[in-house]
Parts: structure tokens; C-alpha cells; sequence
């Protein structure tokens, strides 16, 4: 019996980043779906025109350890704030009730016209910075394409802070050129694989790369767990597996 006590705990503590709100429920720490939702506000801020805006809060006054999920990011706590783009979302709460129960609510909203701009924090190609200037990647060149300040031929080590915080690199796909491919790819568009400095894994494969285009990367927990310097730090890397690549800047917006 105190097994299973000490792992009900380590869950909840695991679930949690803040203590929860506690309530006297009459059925031991259990609430319903229902009461939950009654507990629970998801709204979006409101533009001069009277349209919603693009900033989304969430918050819930139940006696849960509470994760949201908005944008396809997750936030720990009974409160979460996040900026969007424009278009329609569905907010995400997974709740843990104190005898370890789950409950998911799901809240539709829609995004229409922006109040609070997203800001850019860029990687690369800050225009403050005319040193870090687009540049040509060539199939099967990772060193070009690779996030290391040590290894890498441009783009810098990315900090923990963007991996842990499981950010969306945003890239600026300038130009592409067709080529022949390596390991005897037939001539075509450019297109790539994301991966790690060791080549050990693979997050995603044929990756198109369109010019003119932004390229959004978001990075995973694997990914933060394998790249990171205070994971395995092996470094995030790109392999084109054919023609010409033109990166302009690396930035991610919130």
C-alpha cells in the first residue's frame, strides 16, 4: 500500500510545476469532467474592430495539476499566456486529479487580426549583424548546414534554453537550385533530412525546400534531449540530399 502511495505522489510531482489549488471534494480529490470545465476559462484578447485578437489565456481555478497545450507547445501550471499567428487553434488541458485521475477539456478558438505582435529572436542573419549573411549549401555538405560553433561552417550552437524550451526554428529559404543528388539521388529539386551532428538519428526526412518559402523546424524533446549541450550534445544538422540550398536567416517568434 505505500508502494503505491510513493508512486501517486511521484506522479503528481512529476505532472506538476507549481502546487495546485486545494479544494475539499466530498468524493476524496476527484473531480467530474464538468466541474473541471465549470473551473475553467480559456479566452482570447479582443482587437479595436471587436475581432479576437491573437493572444490566448488560459486559466483554471481546480484543485489539478494542469497542462495545456497551445500551438502544439506545452505549458506546466494552472495559468498559461501565449501569443499566436493568425488562424484557428484548439487549446488542449490534461488535468491530474489528486486520486490520479486524468480528464482532457478541449477549447476551439480562433486567432483573426494581430494586437500583440510576435517578435523575432534570431539565430542567425540578425540584420544588426551584416556578418552573418546568407550562404549557399550544397548537397551532402553537413558542415554548412550544421548548429555547432565548433563543427559547423555558419550557424552557431544553439543554447539549452531554445532546445528545452522546444522552440520553432523559422528559416528563410532564399533560393534553390536543382542537382543531382548524393548516394546516386537523380537530378531534381532540393529537398533534406533533419537529424543530429552524429547522424545516429533521424526527426524528419524529405523535407522540401521551396524558394521564397519559410522552413518551420519545431524542435522535439528528443531532439532537446540528443542535441543539447546539457543532453548528449551532438548538435542539430541538415543534410540536402540534392542541388543548392540559399539559408537566409534562423530566427524562432514569440
Amino acid at each position: 500500500m505505500k508502494k503505491i502511495l510513493f508512486l501517486l505522489i511521484a506522479v503528481v510531482c512529476a505532472f506538476a510545476a507549481c502546487e495546485p489549488i486545494h479544494e475539499d471534494f466530498s468524493n476524496g480529490g476527484n473531480i467530474t469532467l464538468d466541474e473541471l470545465k465549470a473551473k475553467t476559462t480559456v479566452t482570447v484578447d479582443k482587437a479595436a474592430s471587436g475581432q479576437n485578437g491573437n493572444v490566448i489565456t488560459c486559466s483554471t481555478s481546480a484543485p489539478v495539476n494542469a497542462k495545456w497545450e497551445i500551438g502544439g507547445k506545452e505549458f506546466i501550471g494552472n495559468y498559461a499566456w501565449k501569443k499566436m499567428k493568425l488562424g484557428d487553434y484548439t487549446v488542449v488541458l490534461t488535468a491530474l486529479c489528486a486520486d490520479g485521475t486524468v480528464l482532457s477539456a478541449e477549447y476551439p478558438v480562433k486567432c483573426q487580426e494581430i494586437t500583440n505582435p510576435l517578435e523575432k529572436y534570431y539565430i542567425y542573419g540578425d540584420p544588426a549583424k551584416p556578418d552573418e549573411a546568407p550562404f549557399v549549401a550544397e548537397a551532402g555538405n553537413t558542415a554548412a548546414t550544421r548548429f555547432s560553433s565548433t563543427e559547423g561552417q555558419h550557424w552557431p550552437t544553439i543554447s539549452d534554453d531554445i532546445y528545452f524550451g522546444l522552440k520553432t526554428l523559422i528559416f528563410e529559404i532564399k533560393e534553390t537550385t536543382p542537382g543531382d543528388g548524393i548516394w546516386g539521388q537523380p537530378f531534381g529539386d532540393p529537398y533534406m533530412r533533419i537529424m543530429n551532428g552524429w547522424w545516429s538519428s533521424t526527426y524528419k526526412d524529405d523535407v522540401e525546400l521551396k524558394a521564397g518559402e519559410l522552413l518551420e523546424v519545431e524542435i522535439t524533446e528528443d531532439m532537446a534531449k540528443e542535441c543539447a549541450k546539457g543532453g548528449d550534445g551532438k548538435d542539430l544538422d541538415f543534410l540536402i540530399y540534392r542541388g543548392t540550398v540559399t539559408f537566409g536567416a534562423v530566427y524562432y517568434e514569440e
